[in-house]
C-alpha cells in the first residue's frame, strides 16, 4: 500500500516521516475520554467519535493521523462509574509535548480534534496550542505554523433546535445515533429520556442526583440514519478545516 493510502501516522517508517514533513502535511490528533454515557454507550464513546472522524477526513485530504489520546478532562460527570477523569494540567502538557514533538519533526499544521467537548477539555488543549504558537513566535506570524482546535460537537450541535432538541446532550440523540453510525455493536439496549440540568451557576458535587442516568437527552429517538448524516456533516466541515491550513 503506498504512503497516500495510509493515514495513521505510527505505521509510518522513518523515511515515510521525513517525506511527509517535507510534503507539509498535516497532522490530525484525536483526543477523547474514557467517560460514562448512561446504561446504553460504551466509555470510549468520546474516543471513537473522533477517531472515526479524523481516519474519514484524513483519507479524502491526504493527511496523518497521530495515535488518540483516549484520556480527558471529565469533571461533571468524574463520580459516576467508570469515569477515569485525568487532570487539567496533564492533558495541557501531554498535549503541548506532543505537539512540539511533532514540530521537532518538522511538521508545521495540526487539528486538535476532540470527542469530549467540556470546557475544562477545550481549554486545556487551546492553551496548550497558545502557548506552542508563542515559544514559536515567528513561524506563528508567518503562518508557516498553524493549529486548529475544535471538538466534533463544535459542528454536530448545529442541528439542534432544527432537527433535534435544542437541549440535546451528553449520550442523547445525537451522541447515541452517531455511535450507532459508527460501531453499531457496543450500543446497548436502554437508556431513557432525560432533560434535567444541573441548578444553573450552582457549583454541584452531586451530579448523579440531577442526572440520574448519567445523560441529558433522548437515546431512544436515535437511529443509524441519523448518525450517518451527522457524521458524514462533521467530517465535510473538518475536511473544510484541513484544507484551509493546506493554504
Amino acid at each position: 500500500m503506498s504512503m497516500e493510502n495510509r493515514v495513521w501516522f505510527a505505521e509510518l517508517t522513518m523515511k515515510e516521516v521525513k517525506e511527509a514533513a517535507e510534503a507539509n502535511k498535516v497532522i490530525i490528533i484525536p483526543v477523547g475520554s474514557v467517560e460514562e454515557h448512561g446504561s446504553h454507550l460504551p466509555l470510549c464513546t468520546d474516543s471513537i467519535q473522533p477517531i472515526y472522524v479524523a481516519v474519514e477526513a484524513a483519507k479524502r485530504t491526504n493527511s496523518l493521523v497521530a495515535p488518540p489520546l483516549n484520556y480527558g478532562v471529565c469533571t461533571t460527570t468524574r463520580f459516576f462509574s467508570g469515569t477515569i477523569s485525568i487532570s487539567f494540567h496533564s492533558l495541557y502538557r501531554v498535549i503541548l509535548e506532543i505537539v512540539e514533538e511533532f514540530i521537532r519533526n518538522g511538521f508545521k499544521k495540526f487539528l486538535i480534534l476532540s470527542g469530549h467537548a467540556e470546557e475544562e477539555q477545550m481549554t486545556a488543549l487551546k492553551l496548550a496550542a497558545h502557548d506552542v504558537m508563542c515559544k514559536h513566535m515567528k513561524e506563528a506570524k508567518e503562518r508557516k505554523l498553524r493549529i486548529i482546535v475544535c471538538s466534533d460537537y463544535d459542528f454536530a450541535y448545529e442541528f439542534r433546535g432544527k432537527y433535534f432538541s435544542e437541549l440535546d446532550g451528553h449520550g442523547g440523540t445525537i451522541e447515541t445515533s452517531r455511535v450507532m453510525a459508527i460501531r453499531p455493536e457496543l450500543v446497548k439496549e436502554g437508556g431513557s429520556e432525560n432533560f434535567q440540568t444541573l441548578p444553573k451557576f450552582e457549583i454541584t458535587v452531586e451530579p448523579a442526583k440531577f442526572w440520574p442516568d448519567g445523560i441529558r437527552g433522548d437515546p431512544t429517538a436515535a437511529s443509524v440514519e441519523k448518525g450517518k448524516f451527522l457524521n458524514e456533516h462533521i467530517i465535510n466541515e473538518i475536511v473544510k478545516l484541513i484544507d484551509e491550513l493546506k493554504k
